[in-house]
């Protein structure tokens, strides 16, 4: 299955930068219709996981993607499905 991958270390301190990733990672996966954005926001503290999750939450975002999974095998990891 095609997927596109999002890894949020580098930036994981600047807010603005991150919305922007997410924004533009969202955007290549719908045009392109990619299934599935395997987004890593890492381990750490949880807030980084928290900012994404309400980021996907958003009523502009969430009309993108049919669900999001979490890996049960790794937390540091979420994988948005696109409705395509």
């Amino acid at each position: 299955m095609a997927k596109h991958k999002l890894d949020l270390h580098d930036i994981f301190n600047k807010g603005d930068q991150i919305d922007r990733a997410l924004d533009e990672a969202m955007a290549f996966c719908v045009d392109r219709r990619i299934p599935m954005l395997e987004i890593i926001p890492g381990k750490g503290s949880g807030q980084l996981k928290k900012k994404v999750i309400r980021y996907l939450q958003q009523p502009r975002v969430k009309k993108l993607y049919h669900r999001i999974d979490k890996d049960s095998d790794n937390f540091g990891r979420l994988f948005v499905r696109f409705k395509h």
